[in-house]
């Protein structure tokens, strides 16, 4: 691996750091966009239950909402409703789409960093290319030998065809985990928006009970 890195030449060390960067951060997005981190199947159920005839006491809020993002949404109402049990329909609706609005966003976070690696590799690729091509040119200048620089040659190809491969071995990997996280964050932020309106329906009820 050395030697290909070495044959390469230096415009293959900025791809080298994407690709850590990109393996760092695919292994962080599929520890933190667990479906136990984010929303356990029959936690709005539970929720649910221990909330039928009242809101429940502060300790168990605070439980669920370490519990996971789906369970800060659900918090976020009981809240509400802690602080004003007079609170409006409107107003607890603005306090769980305001906790809701900041579940999304951490979980959205690095998928832009993601897709900015899988469209920058290439690019940086065709650099690698471009500088290799310049090497090629120049071991057949006017003034070289004929025939021009067998090792200059031999490097420039080498140069060129390593960094293109290596940004597409680069960008092809990202540009397919980044549209499986982004395909299993929809998912998520669709499960979260059902269960909050479900569960806003059901403090409204408790509101006026």
């Amino acid at each position: 691996m050395l030697s290909i890195i070495q044959a390469a030449g230096w415009p293959i060390w900025p791809l080298v750091a994407c690709s850590i960067l990109a393996l760092a951060l695919i292994i962080e997005r599929f520890i933190s966009l667990k479906a136990g981190k984010i929303a356990p199947p029959r936690l709005l159920d539970e929720a649910l239950a221990v909330s039928r005839t009242s809101v429940p006491a502060p300790d168990v809020v605070r439980q669920l909402e370490q519990n996971s993002a789906l369970g800060e949404v659900l918090a976020s109402g009981f809240r509400a409703l802690n602080s004003d049990p007079r609170c409006t329909e409107a107003d607890l609706r603005a306090n769980m789409e305001n906790t809701g609005r900041a579940v999304a966003h951490r979980l959205e976070r690095y998928l832009n960093a993601l897709a900015t690696i899988a469209s920058a590799a290439p690019l940086l690729g065709l650099l690698g290319t471009v500088i290799g091509m310049i090497e090629i040119f120049g071991s057949q200048s006017p003034g070289a030998a004929t025939g021009g620089n067998p090792a200059q040659l031999a490097h420039g190809i080498s140069v060129a065809l390593y960094n293109t491969a290596f940004g597409l071995i680069v960008a092809i990997p990202a540009l397919i985990f980044w549209r499986y996280f982004r395909g299993r964050v929809d998912e998520y932020l669709l499960t979260l928006e059902l269960a909050a309106e479900r569960f806003a329906r059901h403090l409204n009820h408790l509101r006026r009970a």
